[in-house]
């Protein structure tokens, strides 16, 4: 065991913010920073550090604690290995442990595939270093241009072209060979007999995640051989292919510092680069750009500088990943190298300094770059092929969730293509509520998809949930919390939001609305019920469909009786009333989720779980009922935030409340 002593010893040591900040990409916020929270996707900063507690935490997810749970976290390893990591780092000496976690079979098989990776990184670059085999691979990075140091840097090796030299290596040392398996680094043939290497007679580069620690391999075939140019690592409990970037153990701080990252197609083409002097650089380990690596990138940087070879495959590629990037929200700049140079070919050639220099000056914010390829092309003196080519365009502009970033882009794009803004501005409304149809098309597909999964699994396979559609009353509370803020603008967003938050709206629609009003009332934006009609589809219908007063017939029949509707006397009652139901609602929900989770439950402690969590919503729901809403929802007109935690404690997220202090 560690003593407590040491564990005090590596907490004082550990600086939360530099730990954090290898993370996150920080910014000063008072007395301390905020970021985008690595642990769930988010376009708004929610992540908070406070350095004089040493604690971290994110109002968006929940995620929080010391720096010892941050590494946990970051890295999925256990509490032991998350003190040993930060001692290691902070150069403190720590004695042995003993029970490396035992009881935890699942920590216990990570650890092993995290050793036989590692023990394969050092196998295979002593096989490159010194084995005779491995000579064509030298002379290979040889002339590539490669140092030394790079090669060391890097970690790059050889896999011996014999079936089982790995193997035979791992087992001699007393590694599991199950862990090998579990790796991706070893196969097992049809009899089950015998183990073989999965790399065999292939250059390896070793893949690290952003703690720099190895889970993966890309191995590169020498000479002329009738195979696969690159083979990857299958994936494995610590690797999925499409969540990483090559080289970003290297680049995340340089990323940081420059906030661009550039991003290359190939291996060589980030080793080039950083031998040359430049850093901030990541590939997408031959594999088409995806969401998770657009969102890794973004922890670090707000600019993506994509450089792909000039053939129609490298620009295809090109232009589908700028549009998961611009849907990301991040700033996307484009460069093309001259004819037949890559950023490998051009560094050896003309060196560090002349490759910054031409992509200063080369390249392009990704619109202009569009037009000018569209102009060098000829597409832009064709009024059919440039039709179709703006509207290619917009459909990127399609995808930013900024308004008034989308309305500059729209503007530029009407002086360069000389076509009336409103015309333009017209046909991106259609895209942009066509894509928000087939998101929430996806979504709810999704989420049929995960609840049918659900009711399969366990011994009750059979009995299928189907889910249901949300039922009017339900729409109604919501939409009626969101009829007063929209009415009467920011004192009514504060108080409302101040005792609730996104999870109590069910309809996604309506929960982005919501949460759209709160980013408003954070920036200091115009809240009124005018402001959101004028907005991109598909608020304003959403928001006429919740201001239409539900009862005007009886209204309208009212006044001509000559009886006028007092409706919001006082507007916080009305809002305190509407929070009520609400809240009620929300409770409810919760009550039914967790029912369906303990018909699910086998393990005994996790029933009594759910039974508790039951219990304490059933007490939630008494004093909802039972106490007056000024006690509830206490602080009209002034908004006050005490008590609020005796009566909504599953709402861990006081955002506002905090906001406001950070004010």
């Amino acid at each position: 065991m560690i003593p407590d002593h040491k564990k005090e010893e590596v907490r004082q040591a550990a600086d939360i913010v530099e730990v954090v900040g290898e993370h996150v990409k920080l910014k000063r916020s008072g007395s301390g920073y905020t970021g985008l929270c690595p642990f769930h996707n988010e376009k708004s900063p929610s992540f908070h550090v406070t350095p004089r507690m040493g604690i971290y935490k994110c109002f968006g997810c929940g995620a929080g604690g010391d720096v010892f749970q941050f590494v946990m976290q970051m890295d999925g390893v256990g509490f032991t290995e998350a003190i040993r990591t930060l001692a290691t780092k902070y150069n403190i000496d720590l004695p042995e442990e003993t029970d490396h976690s035992a009881s935890d079979p699942e920590y216990q098989r990570k650890e092993g595939v995290y050793h036989a990776l590692r023990f394969a990184g050092v196998f295979f670059h002593n096989q490159l270093m010194e084995s005779d085999e491995a000579e064509e691979a030298r002379q290979y990075l040889k002339t590539r241009g490669f140092k030394r140091e790079t090669i060391v840097k890097a970690g790059l090796g050889y896999a011996p072209s014999k079936g089982d030299a790995l193997c035979k290596a791992a087992v001699s040392t007393g590694i599991n060979m199950d862990y090998m398996i579990d790796a991706g680094l070893a196969r097992v043939d049809d009899g089950g007999m015998r183990q073989y290497d999965y790399f065999r007679g292939r250059l390896m580069f070793p893949i690290f995640n952003p703690s720099a620690k190895v889970i993966a391999f890309a191995g590169r075939v020498l000479g002329n051989e009738k195979t696969a140019k690159y083979i990857n690592s299958p994936q494995t409990i610590v690797y999925s292919k499409s969540e990483v970037l090559y080289g970003i153990h290297i680049a995340r701080n340089e990323i940081r510092k420059s906030t661009i990252a550039i991003l290359v197609e190939g291996y060589t083409d980030v080793l080039s680069l950083y031998q040359a002097g430049i850093s901030n650089v990541v590939a997408s380990s031959g594999t088409a750009l995806t969401p998770d690596q657009v969102r890794l990138v973004h922890r670090y940087g707000d600019t993506l500088l994509m450089i792909y070879d000039s053939d129609a495959a490298g620009q295809a590629a090109m232009i589908r990943g700028m549009d998961i990037a611009i849907a990301e929200g991040l700033e996307v700049r484009m460069l093309e190298l001259p004819d037949g140079e890559d950023p490998d070919s051009f560094v050896r050639q003309f060196g560090g300094e002349a490759f910054t220099k031409y992509s200063s000056e080369e390249s392009a914010d990704f619109l202009a770059f569009l037009i000018r390829k569209a102009q060098h092309s000829g597409m832009w003196d064709d009024p059919g092929r440039k039709q179709k080519s703006v509207s290619r365009m917009l459909r990127s502009l399609a995808l930013m969730k900024e308004p008034v970033k989308r309305e500059t882009y729209i503007q530029y794009l009407s002086q360069q293509a000389r076509i009336g803004d409103r015309t333009l501005f017209e046909e991106l409304g259609q895209l942009i509520a066509r894509h928000n149809r087939d998101s929430r098309i996806q979504q709810t597909r999704e989420e049929n998809q995960n609840a049918q999964s659900r009711a399969h699994d366990g011994d009750n396979a059979s009995i299928q949930r189907t889910p249901i559609a949300i039922p009017p009353q339900k729409r109604a509370s919501e939409k009626e919390v969101l009829r007063i803020m929209l009415s009467y603008g920011k004192p009514l967003v504060e108080f409302i939001g101040s005792f609730s938050n996104a999870d109590h709206f069910e309809d996604p629609e309506l929960r982005a609305l919501y949460e759209d009003l709160i980013k408003t009332w954070e920036e200091d934006g115009v809240i009124s019920i005018s402001a959101y009609t004028e907005k991109p589809p598909p608020i304003p219908s959403i928001v006429s469909e919740i201001v239409v007063d539900r009862h005007s017939v009886s209204d309208n029949s009212a006044k001509r009786l000559g009886k006028i509707p007092q409706r919001d006397v006082e507007k916080y009652a009305a809002a305190q009333g509407a929070l009520k139901a609400l809240k009620m609602q929300h409770l409810e929900r919760l009550r039914s989720s967790y029912e369906t989770e303990i018909e699910d439950a086998v393990d005994i402690e996790e029933q009594k779980r759910l039974q508790r969590l039951i219990s304490k919503v059933a007490n939630l729901k008494v004093k909802m009922q039972t106490r007056p809403l000024d006690e509830l929802f206490p602080g009209a007109p002034h908004v006050m935030m005490k008590n609020k935690e005796d009566y909504n404690p599953f709402d861990a997220a006081d955002y506002l409340s905090r906001m406001k202090k950070k004010k």
